[in-house]
């Protein structure tokens, strides 16, 4: 049985439940809630270094990050697949997913919005200024990337890794009030997916410890 240490908000944790739903793997949820310092225990360091979320316990041991989970499940349950077999469609589709998951994420993450408010002191007319920033950065070239490549969805006409970091995304750039007007390709690919149970019954406000 795998558990998945997650907490409802996060994009990364999501990432994770939605893979694990499109694949229909059973596991157990254990939340941690990032708002807490108790997430910063020596019990919950040794799964996780960074004490961060998601972790995926398995029976070999703990795994972090959520692409590198995402592709270890792939190997396990191959079905449905969520990334191409060609090497050169496959490198596409990881591109996508790393321009959402290393390159917007990570600057509009908790832990750096919490930095800029406690350590630089910015007002909060600031943060969003510098959230919308690099949000619409990336989705700008997202979206030439879906337009040149996607289809009903981000590449082609299966759901691939792509979309499972965009789903999280698109829901985060609303919540910060990020105009997705210039990017219609993208909330298209967007509405089509949260039609779709296993992104839905995953998402933030379905989890148990959503407040």
């Amino acid at each position: 049985m795998l558990t998945l240490y997650s907490f409802f908000r996060s994009s990364a944790s999501w990432r994770v439940r939605i893979c694990l739903a499109l694949k229909g793997v059973s596991y157990t949820l254990v939340p941690v809630n990032l708002r807490d310092a108790a997430r910063d225990s020596p019990e919950y360091r040794a799964l996780n270094p960074q004490a961060f979320v998601p972790t995926l316990v398995t029976e070999e041991g703990a795994l972090t990050q959520s692409l590198a989970i995402i592709e270890y499940l792939e190997s396990l349950y191959p079905e449905p697949a969520l990334l191409p077999i060609a090497p050169i469609d496959r490198a596409r589709v990881q591109a996508m997913a790393a321009l959402i998951a290393s390159d917007i994420h990570p600057l509009n993450n908790l832990r750096v919005l919490n930095y800029l408010r406690k350590s630089l002191s910015l007002d909060e007319q600031k943060i969003t200024a510098w959230y919308q920033h690099w949000v619409n950065e990336g989705l700008q070239a997202l979206e030439h990337m879906v337009t040149a490549y996607g289809g009903e969805y981000c590449f082609g006409r299966r759901i691939t890794i792509a979309d499972v970091c965009l789903v999280p995304q698109m829901y985060n750039a609303r919540r910060f009030a990020v105009d997705l007007a210039p990017y219609p390709r993208l909330q298209a690919i967007d509405s089509r997916l949260q039609s779709l149970f296993a992104f839905t019954d995953s998402a933030p406000e379905k989890q148990i410890d959503a407040v």
